[in-house]
């Protein structure tokens, strides 16, 4: 796990940082030097390889749960080390890009009772098992998957391009939905034609949020 930004018994908020397939921890710290909130401390867990798991998150969930079981893990992980520094749960965020912001936006729904919110840049909810029905051209040739989550509060931003070659606007759009139905107040962008970046928006939105 590394860490970056203020020191977290002195921070103003907190913020749980995964990163995308074959990045690593460094990589996305170095948000918190775009974002410029010197007040805010960063913690980042490192998946092994550099990948959360080794295939689509849109995969059926008995191949995604064991994954999703120690991506869990490694971020009940940073959000103690946070609270066992003097960080109060509700000054603590999560957010990720690709794999980490499907895991960040997971990690939000299954256990992020208290906690402040999360941001899904290019991600969406992995969901908690298989539904019924077969393959969807919206989701890109799987099927589809159950969002049975607790009771959420707090503020959850996801963004998506209409065309995300990861990605399907339609398990977004879902994700909005079910995070809607669980209590958390959602914003979500949805950028014009093909692309899987963090863009300038998410993190205007990220900001807004750290700054309050």
């Amino acid at each position: 796990m590394k860490r970056a930004g203020a020191p977290a018994g002195r921070a103003s908020a907190g913020l749980v940082l995964l990163h995308g397939r074959g990045a690593g921890a460094e990589d996305i710290l170095s948000l918190l030097d775009v974002l410029g909130l010197p007040d805010v401390a960063g913690l980042a867990p490192e998946a092994p390889g550099r990948s959360w798991w080794p295939t689509s998150f849109l995969a059926p969930s008995a191949e995604m749960e064991p994954h999703v079981a120690r991506g869990l893990a490694a971020v009940r992980d940073a959000v103690a080390a946070f609270e066992a520094e003097g960080l109060a749960r509700d000054r603590i965020w999560l957010a990720g890009f690709s794999q980490g912001a499907c895991l960040a936006l997971e990690a939000f729904a299954r256990e992020g009772a208290g906690l402040a919110g999360a941001f899904g840049f290019s991600g969406a909810l992995v969901g908690t098992a298989d539904a019924e029905g077969g393959p969807q051209p919206g989701l890109y040739g799987h099927g589809p998957k159950r969002f049975d989550y607790p009771a959420a509060s707090g503020k959850v931003w996801l963004s998506v391009h209409q065309r995300d070659p990861h990605i399907p606007l339609q398990r977004v759009e879902e994700s909005a939905e079910a995070l809607r139905r669980a209590g958390a107040e959602v914003g979500m962008q949805v950028y014009p034609g093909a692309g899987h970046a963090v863009m300038r928006e998410d993190l205007a939105a990220l900001r807004s949020a750290l700054n309050r």
